[in-house]
């Protein structure tokens, strides 16, 4: 069964996402390809990474040409910002989501891997065993984002607006997100049409709407709320460790590196290090590749 790896990735996150890739050549199984997708004036550099198993996607094959990014001048060009007539200013972390999602529109691949820049696989793993007969694995912890955790709660808030027309109820919600996750296609190409059915237009606009995007709460929301779970079944045991955050600077030190890897637990493949935390880029792979 065909595996389509996704990473959308910036240059800022190239050596990250090189370690990434050499991590998946020694250890990813089955039949698969790796698509990295990157703003156009990236596509050069990440054209290092390319081979017969990786190819190197512009986002504006995914994206439509009235988003277009250019320097933030607030930030004196260390960061970019994408403008639009139709949408708030959106950052990096925002259009990579929409990426993910836009992506499912020209890939032919039954399966979706996506593995953010900062994930490190350290152990074999073939996508082909995310399947269980004909349905794929969701990962949902239930009812696990509460109300003390303002950002997934205004993600869950728009998912279920952008979705649906249920009244919210509130929290707590499901929460569907890790850094290393299986979709279906087929399934990601309805849950396009079904947004831009609800909302009259193209789905790119519907969601940026907000800059409340969370692309695994919405592929899970439209699977369970508006699928009623048809093609997937559900676990709550995450593929990837990831430290979402070190110890606030000068209270303590940041967890230890060896020590986080050995706490892996016997499901997990990977781990995904947050590249805000600190951690040198030559540890981590000291540790990971030796």
């Amino acid at each position: 069964m065909p595996t389509a790896v996704i990473t959308a990735s910036y240059e800022r996150d190239f050596e990250r996402c090189r370690l990434l890739c050499d991590s998946l050549d020694g250890r990813l199984k089955g039949e698969w390809t790796h698509y990295i997708l990157v703003e156009h004036r990236d596509v050069g550099r990440f054209s290092a990474l390319a081979g017969t198993r990786r190819h190197i996607v512009d986002e504006r094959e995914i994206l439509p040409a009235w988003l277009k990014p250019f320097s933030d001048p607030s930030s004196l060009g260390r960061r970019r910002v994408w403008l639009s007539p139709f949408t708030p200013p959106l950052r990096g972390w925002h259009v990579q989501q929409l990426r993910r999602l836009g992506i499912g529109r020209i890939l032919s691949e039954e399966t979706l891997f996506s593995a953010d820049s900062d994930v490190v696989l350290l152990r074999e793993f073939d996508p082909a065993k995310l399947w269980r007969g004909a349905e794929l694995r969701l990962y949902r912890r239930d009812f696990a984002n509460t109300a003390d955790m303002p950002d997934h709660i205004r993600w869950a808030k728009a998912s279920n607006r952008l979705l649906t027309a249920m009244a919210d109820r509130g929290p707590p919600y499901h929460d569907y997100i890790n850094t290393l996750i299986g979709w279906r296609t087929d399934t990601l190409k309805t849950l396009l049409d079904h947004i831009e059915h609800r909302h009259g237009t193209g789905w790119t606009r519907a969601v940026a709407r907000t800059r409340a995007i969370s692309e695994c709460t919405i592929y899970g929301d439209y699977v369970d709320k508006v699928l009623g779970g048809a093609g997937h079944y559900h676990s709550n045991e995450a593929l990837c460790r990831v430290m979402w955050n070190g110890a606030p600077e000068g209270r303590a030190p940041r967890p230890d590196l060896g020590a986080f890897i050995g706490d892996m637990q016997a499901h997990q493949i990977g781990i995904g290090i947050q590249s805000f935390i600190g951690y040198s880029l030559t540890d981590i792979r000291r540790l990971v590749l030796p």
